[in-house]
């Protein structure tokens, strides 16, 4: 299991506390400081059955100097949000877990972050 985070943000914080609590085994990625590439990023929209724009934090002021608000939400935009996404990380919703089982998730609740450790039996 691998938890993409900021560790400035409470969310996460609380995600790896729980993760502690129960005992799960997983690795860190700070990824403010190590970027998720374009690939990368496809993989995890498709594990987590969403859209770039479906995890992109819309309120930072960078989503607001790239104009976000008014790029269209389609197939055809959608590798212009990945692009956005790979070159400005502040933007991705956090806190991402992957899990081993090839399942992904926004861990931004306690009950989303124990689905994953439910479905992965804590590993």
């Amino acid at each position: 299991m691998e938890i993409w985070l900021n560790p400035a943000c409470s969310k996460c914080r609380s995600a790896v506390e729980i993760l502690d609590g129960a005992g799960a085994e997983y690795t860190v990625r700070t990824y403010l400081e190590d970027p998720p590439s374009a690939d990368e990023l496809r993989d995890v929209l498709a594990r987590l059955g969403l859209e770039p724009w479906d995890i992109t934090r819309t309120q930072e002021a960078e989503a607001g100097e790239l104009g976000l608000g008014e790029w269209e939400r389609t197939d055809a935009a959608r590798e212009r949000w990945i692009a956005a996404l790979a070159a400005h990380p502040k933007l991705i919703q956090r806190p991402i877990i992957t899990a081993d089982d090839g399942s992904a998730l926004v861990g931004r609740t306690e009950e989303a972050v124990r689905e994953v450790l439910a479905r992965t039996g804590g590993e």
